[in-house]
């Protein structure tokens, strides 16, 4: 046989086709999807850390529509801790939750409790206005209002009655300067915020919610209208933020829970699956639900 008959004789012979892999079996999933109960997968680390809130049996409803299911899980203290799951899972109804944000939303009622600090959020007696004061808090796009950078700042403090021109001042730049801002707009304090580009605007709305010095800071998804360099500039931000706060964020960015957080919990569904110290979380999670979600293979 020819070199070419060879050739043609190989060709035409049919060869085994791979057989597809087994499915990978999600029971965590399978009982959410089947209403089912389930024990959510705490790693101790996370429950040996003192916590600034505690969430404990949480549930929440939009009218009929069931959000958030039974969701109990502390938030460490000093740390930055990451809300990861896919879209409609619960993440910024349960970031709004802890300042009473969805309060605002006509038909919600809640069950279970949250606490800051040991102290109820969801009692009777809490006064809504003063307890969004403990909690800064930080939306997906960039919200400054048609003032002055400088009175775009200071606004938290001048609602809660502050008058000394020095001391609006002084936390004025403290806070800018926290928020790596107070370099670039130093000379223009009193021009309008809108001029800022988009980047610089959330850094300002970041600045005016450590103003007055909160207990958690709150960040929704901070970098989703962001360009590329301005995201790498707010991490950098949340990096250094973290050393002085609490940091509670939620966000669709897996690479980004990786470089900003140290605790990352992964929801679905409105559940709680899994919450651990973001490097056991990413590197060597305890459910197979976890593993392929945060490396792209499901969700």
């Amino acid at each position: 046989m020819t070199t070419l008959e060879t050739t043609i004789a190989m060709t035409n012979t049919k060869l085994p086709r791979p057989q597809p892999a087994a499915p990978r079996e999600y029971p965590v999933v399978d009982a959410i999807r089947a209403g089912e109960g389930f024990t959510p997968e705490i790693h101790e680390e996370i429950l040996e850390q003192d916590s600034v809130v505690q969430i404990s049996g949480f549930s929440l409803w939009y009218g009929q529509s069931r959000a958030l299911f039974d969701i109990s899980m502390p938030i460490p203290r000093g740390k930055v801790t990451a809300l990861v799951g896919p879209s409609g899972c619960g993440k910024s109804t349960l970031l709004r939750s802890v300042n009473r944000l969805n309060d605002l939303v006509e038909g919600v009622r809640v069950q279970g409790d949250i606490s800051l600090n040991g102290e109820p959020v969801y009692g009777p007696s809490v006064d809504v206005i003063d307890l969004r004061k403990r909690l800064g808090m930080v939306f997906q796009k960039p919200n400054p209002f048609p003032m002055s950078i400088f009175e775009n700042v200071i606004y938290p403090l001048r609602i809660d009655g502050e008058k000394r021109r020095r001391v609006l001042e002084d936390a004025c730049k403290n806070a800018l300067q926290k928020a790596a801002l107070l370099d670039e707009v130093a000379d223009r304090l009193h021009e309008s915020a809108t001029a800022l580009s988009g980047g610089q605007q959330q850094r300002l709305c970041i600045a005016r919610a450590i103003v007055a010095e909160p207990e958690v800071l709150l960040l929704d998804e901070p970098c989703s209208a962001l360009d590329p360099i301005a995201t790498l500039r707010i991490e950098d931000l949340i990096r250094e933020i973290a050393e002085s706060y609490t940091v509670l964020i939620v966000t669709h960015n897996m690479q980004q829970a990786t470089r900003v957080s140290e605790a990352t919990a992964f929801m679905y569904l409105g559940r709680l699956v899994e919450f651990g110290p973001t490097e056991q979380i990413f590197q060597t999670p305890r459910l197979a639900e976890t593993e392929d979600y945060v490396t792209g293979r499901f969700g």
